[in-house]
């Protein structure tokens, strides 16, 4: 996956059947249905794969524990078929994992067993395992960190987890092996339209040289996720908000708050969401939020009271009390919701589902859903497209593909942290094999090697520091320190692969230490022992 070979099919194509804009999860869903039916498609990303709320999420493939209590069973039963799906077509990212409900009532117990035995059938054949009640102090021995005063037993169900950038990259990855195209950093700045007003393709600019490229099209998809209206606004101006951003953050602790391999999930916080406490990358990942906003951004911040309230709720299940030091990096995401009709404020009342809405013009927008139905959304997507288009019927052909790195779940190792490569990981050892130098950690105090950042930069359109160290390796969001801290280095490797100036190093450099910074809660004080050149 080459970035100036996926340019050079630019002038390369004249007309394509499908752009794609977008490169999130209902973006590259879409592109990857639309290519695996036989569709000549082209997938524009504004920014980096993933940027925006697709590499933050909660890292979980779930039904929605939440929508069953809601009544939504539709909703519950496609979510679990689809991480079923996924289970099976990426299972070198998605493995099962079991998550414990600590209850401080005699009735607790009984009432999540009930709840979840219904989750465990509706999954039906593709349930992760059964529910099971725990006592007292079975839940003490699998979660020695829970607050022990007033518990009074644990509820255990399983759900799934996974990587969400990653699995972004290894879509991008699959999409251009099936013969599609995508590219980063090109950013879709106008939409053409033939003199009848219907759309006939984009104008966009690549954000490096910036060069303009006019690409026509048949079908113009808009997959923006919560920057759904700026597409529809150069469609037409007057078209009104369809979409609402909702936004949810992430505190990352270390993992001696949680010296688990289970999952807390609390059911009921102050605000009656739920908040789990995760395992992800050795660390414990606690979250989340919904916070409306009015409009939304790339790069998002938590709000004051968003912290409180994930601290707060912590330190109520926690025997070990998280204070804003103990976090090793904050990250927030923003969730696309359908706006409600009625102009309704609370998150509880916007649609989770997605929805498919097609202009006059014939720009088809896909607004809503999540990671865990990105399959299906992109099914519906490209459904109602060909309708419209009068493109056929070809029946999508999702089901059952494997995706770029899909490996038999009996060969993946998790121990070691190359996992999430899956069939690729041959390819990285051999690099570093070649060049003992790769081997060489990014920071001592994480696994990640200089050979991932190498094959991110060669093989998976990693253009920037952040793209390597937020996205490609996950430190920027394990460790924002740490990531700090390795800046430099990964800038002289890129520089060095790309024949890049000291100026732009260090433009580079000051551009992401600024970035980083808005992932910390503390003020940053660097070492200077590790920001020695290479």
């Amino acid at each position: 996956m080459k970035r100036n070979e996926e340019l050079s099919k630019l002038t390369s194509v004249k007309e394509w059947d499908f752009i794609v804009i977008g490169g999130g999860a209902s973006g590259l869903g879409s592109a990857l249905d639309a290519v695996s039916r036989g569709f000549r498609t082209l997938l524009l990303e504004s920014h980096d794969f993933a940027k925006a709320t697709s590499s933050r999420s909660t890292k979980l493939v779930h039904g929605g524990v939440r929508y069953l209590a809601q009544g939504d069973i539709g909703l519950v039963r496609e979510a679990l078929k689809e991480r079923g799906l996924l289970a099976k077509n990426a299972a070198h990212i998605v493995k099962n994992q079991s998550f414990i409900i600590p209850n401080y009532t005699w009735w607790g117990g009984i009432y999540y067993k009930i709840g979840l035995s219904v989750y465990d059938f509706l999954a039906g054949k593709l349930s992760l395992g059964k529910t099971k009640y725990i006592s007292r102090s079975k839940t003490i021995a699998k979660l020695p960190t829970i607050e022990q005063k007033n518990l009074a037993s644990g509820v255990v169900y399983q759900d799934g987890q996974f990587d969400d950038a990653r699995l972004a990259i290894n879509l991008a990855q699959t999409i251009i092996k099936k013969g599609g195209s995508a590219i980063n950093y090109l950013k879709v700045v106008n939409l053409l339209k033939n003199d009848s007003g219907k759309i006939t393709g984009v104008v966009a600019e690549d954000q490096f040289s910036k060069t303009r490229y006019k690409i026509y099209s048949k079908v113009v998809i808009n997959a923006t996720g919560v920057f759904t209206n700026e597409i529809l606004n150069m469609n037409n101006p007057k078209h009104g908000k369809f979409v609402v951003p909702s936004q949810g953050i992430h505190l990352v602790l270390d993992k001696s708050f949680l010296k688990s391999d289970d999952a807390i999930m609390i059911p009921k916080t102050s605000d009656g969401r739920v908040l789990f406490v995760v395992p992800w990358h050795d660390r414990a990942l606690v979250g989340t939020t919904d916070t409306l906003l009015e409009e939304p951004s790339f790069e998002p911040h938590a709000l004051e009271a968003e912290i409180s309230f994930v601290l707060n709720t912590a330190r109520q299940y926690l025997a070990k009390k998280p204070t804003r030091e103990d976090v090793k990096s904050v990250f927030a995401g923003l969730r696309p919701l359908a706006a409600p009709k009625d102009g309704s404020k609370s998150t509880k009342e916007v649609s989770r589902s997605h929805k498919v809405i097609t202009s006059e013009t014939g720009l088809v927008s896909i607004i809503g859903g999540k990671w865990t139905t990105y399959r299906k959304m992109a099914e519906d997507t490209i459904n109602e497209a060909m309708k419209i288009h009068r493109l056929g019927n070809t029946t999508s052909k999702t089901e059952n593909l494997s995706i770029h790195g899909n490996m038999n779940p009996e060969q993946v190792d998790r121990s070691n942290h190359l996992y999430v490569y899956g069939s690729d990981i041959p390819a990285i050892k051999a690099l570093q094999e070649n060049n003992p130098e790769y081997t060489e950690k990014i920071h001592p105090d994480h696994p990640f090697t200089i050979a991932e950042a190498i094959w991110a930069i060669r093989n998976e359109m990693a253009e920037t520091i952040e793209d390597i160290l937020a996205r490609r390796v996950r430190l920027l969001f394990l460790d924002a320190r740490a990531a700090i801290d390795s800046a430099r280095k990964i800038a002289l490797i890129i520089a060095k692969e790309k024949g890049y100036s000291q100026e732009w190093t260090n433009e580079q450099e000051k551009e992401f230490i600024k970035l980083a910074e808005g992932y910390l809660l503390t003020p940053y004080s660097p070492k200077n022992s590790l920001n020695n050149n290479m």
